[in-house]
């Protein structure tokens, strides 16, 4: 029996790539953008002078969203952070969401030293130990996370609803480009159709 309708085309979506249309980003760039903003907290934590690790601490938690979804080694290394509900760069709020466990873990790095008896031995301060520790945890949860997910999210990403791309396919993607580019397309004098219609029932009104 036909019923001249055409049936839906059915398409198979790997489980955990619901909602994005974009491929997996390369580790390799990901991982070489990620050195170098490291790079770059680490320098700002010991050039800042006092207020050197809070300077880290802000680098690393609003990088994301300086240049439009990239960090400076993410502009360098050609990666970019989309977020994916509306498929826009990342802006600062996605960033500090993807980026609050490595926050944390320069927070943990601000604990206090325990005062050390006088004549007793020096070593590792509290907040070193916690440095480290929170380190080396959160880097192999978030590692695996990535290693392990068909998009390559990690659990910033979840929480922000983001994912890493190559700049390249966003490129190609004429939502992304529309939505990036349409605040740049209005100028000062041109009217939206909502506000001219606005002002034509102010006029019929008046």
């Amino acid at each position: 029996m036909s019923d001249g309708r055409r049936r839906p085309k059915l398409r198979v979506v790997e489980e955990g790539t619901e909602g994005s249309p974009y491929p997996k980003s390369s580790l390799w760039l990901r991982g070489a953008a990620r050195v170098l903003d490291l790079a770059i907290a680490y320098g700002l934590r010991h050039l800042g002078g006092p207020a050197g690790l809070v300077m880290a601490f802000l680098y690393l938690l609003l990088a994301d969203g300086f240049f439009s979804g990239q960090s400076v080694g993410k502009r360098l290394c050609g990666v970019k952070v989309i977020y994916l509900p509306h498929r826009i760069a990342a802006r600062f709020r996605e960033s500090v969401l993807r980026n609050a466990p490595l926050g944390l873990v320069v927070l943990l790095a601000m604990m206090p030293d325990e005062t050390l008896p006088s004549g007793g031995r020096s070593g590792p301060g509290a907040g070193t130990i916690a440095f480290f520790a929170g380190a080396v945890l959160i880097g192999a949860i978030e590692t695996w996370n990535v290693l392990r997910h068909p998009l390559g999210k990690r659990l910033g990403d979840a929480w922000a609803d983001t994912q890493v791309i190559d700049a390249k396919d966003v490129q190609s993607d004429p939502v992304a480009n529309r939505d990036e580019a349409r605040a740049g397309e209005r100028t000062p004098d041109q009217a939206t159709l909502h506000s001219a219609s606005r002002r034509a029932g102010a006029r019929r009104e008046g």
